[in-house]
């Protein structure tokens, strides 16, 4: 009965080709559309699950309460690890660990700026790194050690053994290399090139060694014994500042690792999501598109009922039953969806690598995997089943006298099932175009903001080795500017797109003792807002004029805070040093775009100057100012590679989520139009296949080409309207949630739903007319020779 079946369904798409062609593009399309986003979707959930005691490990957030608001950042005090594994049961190993960017590491002629990260021995034993050379037990126990991962060990040793090989830190510290550990994979939120004692960090930094709870400056892990114990060591962390140091308005709790990533968002101290609300958006639109391809399925397939109605009939009347009926209107479904997957399969192998580059990932298929094939058999036999379910129960119901008597099964039923699908498909597509519409709106909306300096033409120099001398940094500064590459240079103790740095040890005149508010403090040299662009509203700029050891310049959120009603010539103090304020500048965006500036002071101290800030030459091509500029600084500074950013690329980055969700909207709402469109082309050609004597007799009884397609296109565009007319509140109540999570937010105006709606009438009108055009022009003669 099956080889019977298969053979009539394969008869029938044959000898439907028009029909089976556009089943079969809508279905690949839909499929291949759904599996690019499922593997993202599956990539981007399978963040930090590599560790086999994920679920018992935590990281510790410090919720502060400052500047009238609580902020939750994963940064600690030093010895908040020893305080937890000391004085909480339930704890079984805790860790710090500090990521120290990109430093250089080197092995004779071959030198690579590598990110490195410091941490405690325990932090072996919590994130169980998969080792390749050395020994787990003993690692990061001795000062000058280190561990290296696979790629790293190859591109600093070759062939060579690299145990117990001596590399270089910074071109200062020797270190023995004492482990090599498989590569970090991509998806993993803790990420490095290698592996530093904590002992190491300590000798660097000193200031380590103390029982410091002012400052945050690592993150702690903590790994707990059994999960039963969190609510106790949650109740015990909320305290664990106040018990330290009194006046503290901080309190901590733990962050499950593993939710590190798609849980990064907080709100008042709790965490309320993130990455996992963008992931949400594309599950849905997945399988929403599937379902626009799984709609016009059973669009053409009723549409089609009437050819297949006399099938039924006779089937029945020789016997067959509805059962069997079913069964071979699901097989034809199930077909059309496997003939589709292979497609679509096909689609997937050729378009990954372009959505690799555009998600800035590397999404794989691995063959071996069988939940892999397991989840496409699956998908596939969802399609066919949802696809051809309607159809197959709605044209296995056909009574065989009726039919056969000649009765007219495409009436009012099937007629308004398919207006209902059709209104459906363009909801979706309407709300996908005005929530495309208004992201990118948001987007331009916040990068044409004002952000308090002119980023265009400016770089970022990391100052390292040589040049971290004041002399050098003089000197490197006099050379740029003789190079005729660049017009002015400042100096900044980080890149201007980055936050941190940040205290709570400033103090002043009416401020009460339990206030606590949080300044990002920063150091400059002369000459910053000069090249920079960012306007003194008040008072001065650091100059060599002036002694300037002991002031300071304040944003305007700063002086806000403080309440200073002249604050030029005020004094505040800085860990009870006095400072006097010589400027007010406009805020500066530094952190992220979409929130309010985060109050700054600015002193001048060249002693802890990490970053060269330069304008390049308007009036000098752009290439060859940066060759002159990496050749300066390559000169000065020969044993490290030059690294420098444009900061206007940097500050993009910060946009990075909602481009991606612009873009993917943009794609996916574009493939989703298009399926509709398959199948208002199929509908229209069909309706047209029915009306054909209609149209041949009006124009033999004088209508015009004009008034044959207006009448055709007119059932469309009401329907498509209809959908437009639906879909306007969904897409405001859903795009105005999505706004709502932003502090500077575009205004929801009339533009994008008058795009949505121009837009798919403009569509409906072409996909329509294109095959009403060619029904128009056939001659009438033939419709009619045989009435």
């Amino acid at each position: 009965m099956f080889k019977l079946n298969f053979k009539i369904a394969l008869r029938n798409l044959w000898k439907n080709k028009v029909f089976t062609f556009i089943n079969i593009g809508g279905l690949a399309i839909g499929l291949a559309s759904c599996l690019i986003l499922l593997l993202y979707v599956a990539y981007e959930m399978s963040y930090d699950k590599q560790f086999t005691q994920r679920e018992k490990t935590y990281i510790a957030i410090d919720n502060i309460t400052a500047n009238g608001q609580i902020t939750s950042w994963s940064w600690t005090p030093a010895p908040m690890a020893r305080e937890i594994r000391d004085k909480i049961p339930g704890v079984a190993y805790t860790s710090h660990y500090n990521p120290a960017g990109r430093t250089l590491i080197s092995y004779k002629q071959n030198n690579f700026k590598k990110a490195a990260t410091y941490a405690e021995p325990s932090f072996l034993k919590i994130l169980d790194y998969k080792f390749i050379k050395g020994n787990p037990a003993s690692a990061l126990q001795q000062v000058n050690t280190v561990i290296l991962t696979e790629t790293l060990a190859k591109s600093l040793f070759g062939s060579e053994d690299p145990i117990n090989k001596i590399v270089k830190l910074g071109n200062t510290e020797n270190l023995k290399v004492e482990a090599v550990i498989e590569d970090i994979p991509m998806n993993n939120s803790i990420r490095f090139d290698y592996l530093l004692p904590w002992a190491l960090n300590k000798k660097h930094n000193p200031s380590l060694k103390e029982s410091n709870w002012k400052s945050n400056v690592c993150m702690t892990l903590v790994q707990l014994k059994d999960n039963q114990s969190l609510d106790q060591v949650n109740s015990q962390m909320k305290g664990i500042y106040k018990r330290n140091r009194p006046i503290s308005s901080s309190e901590a709790f733990l962050h499950p690792v593993s939710k590190m990533h798609l849980y990064d968002k907080f709100e008042n101290g709790k965490s309320t999501g993130g990455k996992i609300d963008q992931l949400r958006i594309f599950l849905m639109l997945a399988f929403s598109i599937l379902l626009i391809a799984c709609v016009n399925f059973m669009n053409l397939s009723t549409a089609r009922s009437e050819k297949r109605a006399k099938e039924v009939g006779v089937r029945k009347a020789i016997g067959s039953s509805r059962k069997s009926l079913i069964s071979q209107f699901m097989l034809e479904s199930m077909l059309l969806a496997f003939i589709g997957m292979l497609i679509a399969f096909t689609l997937l192998e050729i378009s990954l690598p372009y959505f690799n580059g555009l998600l800035h990932i590397e999404l794989t298929i691995d063959y071996k995997d069988w939940k892999f094939w397991s989840a496409l058999v699956s998908l596939a036999l969802l399609t066919g089943f949802v696809a051809g379910s309607y159809p197959a129960f709605y044209l296995s119901s056909f009574e065989p006298v009726k039919v056969l008597k000649g009765f007219n099964v495409a009436g009012n039923s099937s007629l308004s099932i398919r207006k209902i699908l059709v209104v459906f498909q363009f909801v979706f597509a309407a709300c996908l175009i005005i929530c495309t519409a208004v992201i990118y709106q948001q987007l331009n909306y916040v990068r044409n903001k004002p952000i308090g300096y002119n980023k265009a033409g400016l770089i970022d120099i990391a100052v390292e080795g040589k040049l971290r001398t004041k002399s050098q940094l003089l000197l490197i500064k006099d050379q740029l500017l003789k190079s005729g590459a660049v017009t002015e240079v400042t100096y900044f103790s980080q890149p201007l797109d980055q936050g941190g740095n940040n205290t709570s040890d400033f103090s002043w005149a009416g401020k009460k003792p339990n206030d606590v508010f949080v300044f990002n403090y920063r150091q400059t040299g002369y000459d910053f807002t000069k090249t920079t662009g960012a306007k003194i509203l008040s008072g001065r700029d650091f100059s060599p004029e002036f002694k300037d050891s002991a002031t300071i310049i304040l944003n305007q959120a700063a002086v806000k805070i403080i309440g200073l009603k002249n604050p030029v010539g005020s004094i505040i103090h800085y860990e009870k040093r006095p400072l006097t304020v010589i400027g007010v500048m406009e805020d500066m965006v530094m952190e992220s775009p979409y929130k309010s500036a985060e109050p700054m002071a600015i002193s001048y101290n060249m002693e802890e100057i990490y970053t060269l800030i330069a304008r390049l030459n308007p009036n000098e091509n752009i290439s060859n100012s940066v060759n002159k500029i990496d050749h300066i600084v390559k000169m000065m500074n020969p044993d490290f590679p030059v690294e420098r950013h444009f900061v206007d690329e940097s500050f993009e980055l910060k946009f990075q989520n909602e481009k991606l969700l612009g873009t993917l909207s943009n794609w996916f709402g574009g493939f989703a139009i298009f399926i509709s469109c398959l199948g208002l082309l199929g509908l229209a050609l069909f309706m047209a296949e029915q009306r054909k004597r209609e149209i041949s007799i009006r124009k033999v009884l004088g209508a015009s080409n004009l008034n044959i397609i207006t009448l055709l296109n007119k059932d469309f565009i009401k329907l498509v309207a209809i959908g437009n007319l639906i879909a306007f509140p969904v897409a405001y109540l859903l795009i105005n949630n999505w706004l709502d999570s932003y502090s500077f937010r575009v205004s929801i105006s009339i533009l994008p739903f008058a795009i949505a709606i121009g837009l798919s009438l403009i569509i409906t009108i072409l996909t329509v007319s294109l095959q009403s055009i060619k029904v128009v022009k056939s001659n009438p003669v033939d419709a009619l020779k045989y009435e």
